[in-house]
Order: structure tokens, then sequence, then C-alpha cells
């Protein structure tokens, strides 16, 4: 399991190379094996970086810019989310053309100090005000960054994240992990790291509350064990199950044969996983933030963000709820293939002016 601009880069730079275009993803060394190969078209290499929960963005945004400029040498430097973007005009300087990727308001998360959401808002000033173009994943953020950013509004463009159509499939139900010890459509699933603007305390408290006879599996872990993420792991039990993280047919399975999924989260950008749930099949439960509601599920999908009591609510009435979906209309909107080309004629017009 990736976290969703790893899979946002997963799904977009192969179908990119497809299209006529060569990429090379300059990863962070901690978290690849090999310095250099290819995955399906795209090359990718490894820098080195601190392993560092505060530092590593930065510091690997830093020398993957001065890496791309004298090894590289591409046409135009992409960067993702608003951190890695407080380097924008440093591509700039160094005569490289940028396209910035938001993927959300990250200023907003709970784990930030003060001090730190600061520089991720000039991180968002940066990008947008020094880029060449602002690509946006969510509906709601790019018209209050238009607002923001008037000056710049006609380089900031809608281009969402997209369902998987991989979980379009079926897929057996003999890849559900069998040490799990759950059955089809008797769990209630979520997904994403152990974080706390993910929201999984919420909803271990709303499914304690709640008579579901459901087990909760929570997928995922955290990139940096903390006090947050060692209070949730305490509360494992027989029917609080912390799945760690799953790929492939076993994260597929999971998705395909949960009773419903469920994403509490206070901040998301375009949720992907929500996404995966939908291409699979499965009813969502979603907070009511803003990019959950960009996705433009049922209204019994949604719950007011941190109010246990509606989603303890919500778990026991599932069948009365209207949380049935039209897969065909989802995809229509979340097309990877869509978007990999509105994002590939976004770097094709720069290199025309």
């Amino acid at each position: 399991m990736m976290g969703g601009i790893e899979s946002h880069c997963q799904q977009l730079y192969p179908r990119m190379v497809k299209s006529g275009a060569s990429v090379t993803v300059i990863a962070r060394s901690p978290y690849v094996e090999q310095k250099q190969y290819v995955y399906e078209g795209v090359e990718i290499r490894s820098v080195w970086t601190l392993k560092h929960k505060f530092l590593e963005t930065f510091m690997h945004t830093f020398l993957a810019i001065i890496y791309a400029r004298i090894f590289v040498r591409p046409d135009v430097v992409h960067l993702h989310a608003i951190g890695p973007a407080l380097l924008t005009p440093l591509a700039r300087l160094l005569g490289m053309k940028v396209v910035v990727t938001h993927h959300g308001a990250d200023y907003d998360r709970q784990k930030w100090s003060p001090f730190a959401k600061k520089v991720l808002k000039w991180g968002e000033y940066l990008g947008v005000r020094f880029s060449n173009a602002t690509l946006v994943v969510g509906k709601t953020l790019t018209n209050l960054l238009r607002n923001r950013y008037t000056k710049d509004a006609l380089k900031i463009r809608y281009v969402p994240n997209g369902m998987l159509p991989k979980f379009l499939e079926e897929v057996s139900s003999s890849h559900l992990p069998q040490e799990l010890g759950i059955e089809p459509q008797s769990y209630i699933l979520t997904v994403g790291r152990l974080v706390p603007e993910k929201g999984f305390h919420d909803l271990i408290e709303a499914y304690k509350n709640s008579k579901s006879s459901d087990k909760l599996v929570i997928v995922g872990d955290a990139d940096h064990i903390d006090e947050y993420a060692s209070n949730l792991l305490q509360q494992k039990s027989e029917n609080i199950i912390f799945a760690g993280r799953r790929k492939g047919e076993e994260l597929h399975a999971l998705f395909s044969y949960a009773e419903v999924f469920v994403l509490p989260s206070y901040h998301e950008g375009l949720p992907i996983v929500a996404l995966e749930a939908i291409s699979a099949g499965i009813p969502v439960l979603l907070s009511d933030i803003a990019p959950n509601k960009d996705i433009e599920a049922n209204d019994d999908s949604y719950f007011q963000i941190g109010n246990t009591s509606q989603l303890s609510e919500k778990l026991d009435k599932l069948d009365s709820l209207n949380l049935k979906l039209d897969k065909g209309v989802f995809l229509s909107k979340f097309d990877w293939d869509i978007i990999a080309r509105e994002t590939f004629n976004t770097f094709e017009s720069l290199n025309t002016q």
C-alpha cells in the first residue's frame, strides 16, 4: 500500500510514457532498493536523502533538483505537493520549467507545528507564483486557489486523481489474507497511514460505540512510529485488526469484499483510497470535508467530521442507507487515461512557449 502521491505517480507516468513522453522519477533512497531501474517505461533513479520526519522532503527535493539539472536535464520538472513546491524558484533559477501538482492543503494537517504550517503555506505561494503551471487534484481547492492567487489564476488547472481500472475487475476472495481471520462482507475497512489527520481514532471510537457485528480492519502503518501511532496500535483486539501494509491481490480483495469502506479523515487532497473503494464496488462512508465532498457520492455516504456518534449510527444502519454508487459515472469523471493526457498536454504546451 502506497500513499496518495505515490499512487498518483504510479498511475500517471506509465501512461504518459505510452503517449510518447520520456519520464525520469527521482526517488528517495530509503524507499527503493535499487539505485536505478525501469518501471513500465519510467526510469527510476535513487538520490540519497536523510530519513527524517521533518527534513526528509525538503532535503530530497533540493538534492533532486540539483541532480536533475546536472544529470537529467529535463524539459520540465514536475514537483508534487506544496512542501517540495517551496523549491520551485530554485528550479526556475537553474533554467528549468516547472509544473507543480497541488495534492492538498498540507498546512491543515494536525501533525505540523505553527512554524511548519507557515512554511507549507509559503511553499504553496512559491509553487503557484513561480511554476509555469499548477495542477490541483481537488475541485474546491482549485477554485479557492484561483481566488487566493488572482494574478496566477489562469495557470491553475483542475486535474483530479483517478479510479484504478484494476479494482474494477473481479478478484477471488481466496486472496483475503488468511491470518486476519475475516470473511467476505463481514468487516469494515479503512486504509491509510496511521497519522492524526486520517481520523482513525474517531473510527475506532465510533466502532466501539456501535452495535456492528463486523470486524474493523485498518490497513496501513506509519512511516515514523510516534505517540499517535503507538496509541492506535494499543487498541488492537480480536475485532479491531491492524493489517499493516498490503498490496496487489491482497489489497484488491480487501477492498472488494468489505461490507463498507470508511474514510474519517480531517485532511485530503482528493482521496485515491475512496476512489479505489468505489472502483471495487463497495459502499463508502466519508467525512464531510471539502475534498471528500468533491467526489460527489450520495448524501448518505457523508458524516460530519469528528462526529463519532453520527458515524456510529451509520455503521448500525448500513442496510437502510442509500450508499449504492454507479461505477461508470465515477469512472467517466476520474479516468486516469484522461488525467494522463491532460497532464502531458500541459507539459507539451510549455515546450512550445
